[in-house]
């Protein structure tokens, strides 16, 4: 899992429009799949660390939590319903945002089409 988060930093990195949507971007966000945790730490709309928990001493803004069978399938290429969204997720109970949730929602296009990156690889393992 830990690997396509690293895909989705450097396809951050090349795609510009992202960068310009995320300029004002810079927080640390824990997502939790199946218990393992990862930290991305974004400056500026850059996703510069992607870093692989626990940690009780990296604060975060907010979180996702998810199981990696959900995960996988919000990565296809064309999600089925429920699967296509981070909130699409939470609603069909297979997700749970928890934190700072008006910084995720002012930041909610962005962080959605960061999350997305991974659909470029269609059905990555965990």
């Amino acid at each position: 899992m830990i690997d396509t988060f690293k895909d989705i930093q450097q396809a951050l990195n090349a795609a510009p429009h992202l960068l310009r949507l995320g300029r004002l971007f810079s927080e640390t966000v824990l997502v939790e799949v199946d218990g393992q945790e990862i930290y991305l730490t974004f400056d500026k709309g850059r996703l510069e660390s992607v870093v692989e928990g626990p940690s009780r001493k990296t604060p975060w803004r907010f979180a996702l939590r998810t199981d990696a069978e959900a995960l996988v399938k919000f990565w296809q290429a064309r999600p089925e319903p429920g699967f296509h969204d981070i909130f699409g997720l939470v609603k069909t109970g297979r997700g749970r945002i928890d934190g700072d949730i008006l910084t995720l929602v002012k930041n909610l296009r962005f962080f959605k089409d960061v999350l997305a990156l991974g659909r470029a690889k269609e059905g990555l393992a965990a």
